[in-house]
């Protein structure tokens, strides 16, 4: 399984904008067997005005994120996102250790 964490910068006036779009790319993701597994909000930095959210992100593999990215309909929502996210960073990984302990 194949994890993203991403780090979205959102610009603060659009959150509404942004938590539709996630919802819709969400649904494409699930084609793909991809799933936005959890969401943090980040607590406001007082430099800035910025609402920021980190996702963790599962897909079954690199092809599934690659023919989500290549998706028709994810592609349509381009201009959507450009208008409330401000900037993202990505990093990919695997599943690690287990801490929990029973």
């Amino acid at each position: 399984m194949l994890l993203l964490i991403a780090t979205l910068t959102v610009h603060p006036e659009r959150i509404d904008t942004f938590h539709g779009y996630e919802r819709l790319v969400s649904k494409i993701m699930e084609r793909y067997g991809g799933r936005i597994e959890r969401v943090i909000e980040l607590d406001p930095d007082p430099e800035d005005l910025y609402h920021r959210e980190c996702h963790l992100v599962s897909f079954p593999d690199r092809d599934a994120l690659a023919a989500y990215r290549d998706d028709a309909d994810f592609k349509a929502l381009a201009e959507m996102r450009a208008s409330c996210i401000l900037a993202t960073t990505i990093r990919y990984g695997t599943a690690g250790e287990d801490y929990h302990l029973t």
